[in-house]
């Protein structure tokens, strides 16, 4: 008869079966594969991820982009006026039983169809964040992989240029690029990815300086192989959870700093519309229309919560010493 009891350790500890053939299993995959493996078996990441996915397609198909046209027949710049049957604009979104009516999210103050609204001010939001977050990304591991590997007077130079962008807070930073290229939404973000790369400067630089030090790269350092190359190819590779995680928590960061900026009056301007400049226009509105103002704070609150739960993901996918249920 096969014995079915839970085998034990030297130390007295049982592990199953199950552990051993996971365990056994691991060795034939490679590294990435491992992470993606684990990622995936995130419960909390793949739901974020799916409704992420969801939220942007549905920003981007409803009132399309550019001369792109969308699903939905309202422009977020005309007014309707007597096509909303609830009084006061309110939405006309029906649960039980499910309606979408003429306007959803209802109306503004003005007559505006505030889904379209929404959409475009989250169209507007996700593209700052991203483009924030990519270009920090960029100039944050470029500049701390540069002064982490080559040292000495470089590492000085450029430590102390990140230190000098440091003591400035990134608010007020962000404001006054926002005030100064507000109309024009993708330098603005251009800009304010330009300040926003310090923090993860120096985490890759403290990656790259432990990094710098280990087996491989002193022989790949002894058979000649450019400094460039190294870093390209043997230290940036092992230092990508680090900079995946940062690069995903910089992106959830920005929307929160274009949401305050544009809050305060120094983001984005009318026409054009972000979800923190919504939230400014109609934050009086609370008290009489309270849809004006919990719609578009949904979505930020969504957004962030989703790259959040991404980031947290794949910290634990690139930790080994993670284990996901």
């Amino acid at each position: 008869m096969t014995d079915n009891k839970t085998p034990e350790t030297a130390h007295g500890e049982s592990y199953s079966v199950e552990d051993v053939l996971d365990q056994t299993t691991d060795k034939s995959f490679s590294q990435g594969q491992l992470v993606l493996r684990r990622f995936l078996r995130h419960k909390a990441a793949m739901t974020a991820l799916v409704v992420l996915v969801l939220v942007i397609l549905l920003a981007f198909t409803s009132i399309g982009v550019g001369p792109i046209p969308g699903w939905w027949d309202k422009d977020y710049l005309q007014f309707y006026v007597g096509t909303n049957p609830n009084p006061n604009g309110a939405p006309t979104l029906q649960l039980w039983p499910f309606s979408i009516g003429e306007h959803p999210f209802g109306q503004d103050t003005i007559g505006k169809d505030y889904f379209a609204l929404v959409m475009r001010g989250a169209q507007v939001s996700l593209f700052i964040a991203f483009t924030v977050g990519i270009v920090a990304t960029l100039l944050g591991t470029t500049i701390g992989s540069i002064a982490g590997y080559f040292r000495g007077i470089t590492e000085s130079l450029l430590m102390r240029t990140t230190d000098l962008f440091i003591i400035i807070p990134l608010l007020i930073l962000a404001a006054v690029f926002g005030r100064t290229f507000g109309a024009n939404v993708p330098l603005m973000a251009l800009m304010i990815g330009l300040v926003s790369w310090t923090g993860l400067a120096r985490l890759v630089r403290a990656e790259v300086l432990s990094l710098r030090e280990r087996e491989f790269v002193s022989a790949a350092r002894a058979i000649g192989t450019p400094s460039t190359t190294i870093i390209r190819r043997h230290i940036l590779p092992n230092a990508l959870g680090t900079i995946i995680v940062n690069a995903t928590l910089g992106i959830s960061g920005a929307i929160l700093v274009e949401t305050a900026i544009s809050f305060l009056g120094f983001g984005v301007r009318a026409p054009d519309t972000s979800l923190g400049l919504l939230i400014q226009t109609y934050q009086n509105a609370l008290t009489t229309r309270p849809w004006l103002f919990w719609w578009p704070g949904i979505f930020i609150l969504t957004i962030a919560l989703c790259v959040n739960f991404i980031g947290d993901g794949l910290r634990d996918a690139f930790d080994p010493r993670q284990t996901v249920e």
